[in-house]
């Protein structure tokens, strides 16, 4: 395995724990600030929507430079975002920091899933960006759980001071470890050129599967502490231990995922969609048994992040050799998905209809997800059985990967 990927971790580890640590910690933010549940849910979406600006506007704009500087100044601003956050006096200023640190996520992954595809054979591709998004995973498993306690015992504060310093031992494992992969340019014929991709009607199936795929689960888990506290009947104090399992349900989605989508991308995300939306449907149905509750947790986390690998390689696989601009914009639908979900959850609750029709919300949501996936797949098979441009296209995918790999090796010969 290339070091590097280690590195891409790091920095994955300590952005997905900027990104979900926050729902832990969602009840003590919102009686701090004196705002209510949905209003505090909007330091979820809105950080998830500032993903989707930073992952096109942010990632557009650096196809040009160097991709290893590239990620590190946007592990800086990441963590220039959490330092506003740990300071913030009011809700506005926090949301100001959410912002800051949320900028730097989708560019971050989007260039930094293009990396890891380049360090290794075009075979392990979907498991090298399993490797990165471990970081995620970890920062579930390890960094959410103790974040939330930490956050308990000493202030939500104390937490976001944690994730800034994570961010700058990050930023020094990139700086280190991160190889010299070159810029978009040589291999996509620069921004113009990683904007043709966006010509597959497959590229924007792709992305919109990730916006509601991913979105139902984000949708479900965004008020979990709610539905944790409000309807299982936990306490406050067990969260974090349940958050673990949630976690450990994901470092095994992602690795399984990875795996089935190196084999067959399409078959896998139709068979894990499918399970998550059972899963989603027997979360809402049991949600006041706790031992049930327990398993759910760890099959919603496991089914819920099987789907990311194959979804980011979806849409690379289908952004011919230009694949910079398209993964960015994915992560960025991943972000839509979470804002879309937290949103669709918060309007459920204050509605009156309780802590488990988030749950409800996320299943439906993941079912159309499945149907456009459906569709998809289907229309992708029809084109390669009658040599159509599906089959060019991931072809051609393959043979700009390879030379990304080709110049990655180039440099650090």
């Amino acid at each position: 395995m290339p070091v590097g990927l280690i590195a891409l971790a790091l920095g994955g580890f300590g952005i997905g724990l900027t990104e979900f640590v926050i729902m832990g910690l969602l009840p003590q933010v919102a009686a701090d600030f004196h705002v209510s549940e949905a209003t505090a849910g909007w330091l979820i979406s809105g950080y998830a929507l500032a993903v989707v600006v930073g992952a096109l506007g942010l990632t557009a704009a650096v196809t040009r430079f160097e991709r290893k500087p590239v990620l590190a100044v946007l592990m800086v601003l990441f963590i220039a975002g959490n330092l506003v956050s740990a300071l913030a006096p009011d809700y506005p200023v926090m949301m100001i920091g959410r912002i800051i640190a949320a900028l730097s996520h989708g560019a971050f992954f989007g260039i930094g899933a293009v990396v890891a595809a380049s360090m290794v054979a075009p075979t392990k591709k979907a498991g090298a960006i399993a490797i990165m998004f471990t970081g995620l995973t970890a920062a579930n498993v390890l960094g959410v759980p103790f974040g939330t306690m930490l956050g308990q015992a000493a202030g939500w504060r104390s937490t976001f001071w944690a994730i800034t310093v994570i961010g700058v031992l990050a930023l020094a494992g990139i700086l280190a470890l991160v190889p010299r992969t070159g810029s978009g340019d040589s291999a996509s014929g620069g921004l113009r050129g990683e904007l043709r991709a966006f010509r597959s009607g497959q590229v924007w199936l792709s992305i919109l599967v990730t916006i509601l795929g991913y979105g139902g689960m984000f949708g479900a888990f965004t008020y979990i502490a709610f539905t944790l506290t409000e309807v299982t009947g936990f306490s406050a104090a067990t969260v974090p231990w349940l958050l673990i399992l949630f976690g450990v349900g994901l470092f095994i989605g992602n690795t399984v995922g990875g795996k089935a989508a190196d084999k067959n991308v399409d078959r896998t995300l139709l068979v894990v969609l499918a399970a998550l939306v059972l899963v989603l449907v027997a979360f809402a149905l049991t949600a006041g048994n706790q031992p049930v509750t327990i398993a759910t947790m760890v099959l919603l986390g496991g089914f819920g992040f099987a789907t990311v690998p194959g979804l980011q390689m979806r849409v690379m696989k289908y952004a011919s050799s230009a694949p910079t601009l398209a993964s960015g914009a994915n992560i960025g639908a991943f972000n839509v998905g979470n804002a879309l979900g937290a949103w669709l959850g918060g309007v459920t609750i204050t509605a009156g209809l309780g802590y488990t029709s988030p749950i409800w919300a996320g299943a439906g949501i993941t079912l159309l997800g499945l149907a456009v996936m459906v569709f998809a797949a289907a229309h992708a098979k029809r084109l390669a059985a009658a040599g159509g441009s599906t089959a060019p296209a991931a072809a051609a995918a393959e043979a700009g990967a390879d030379l990304h790999a080709t110049e990655a090796a180039a440099v650090v010969r």
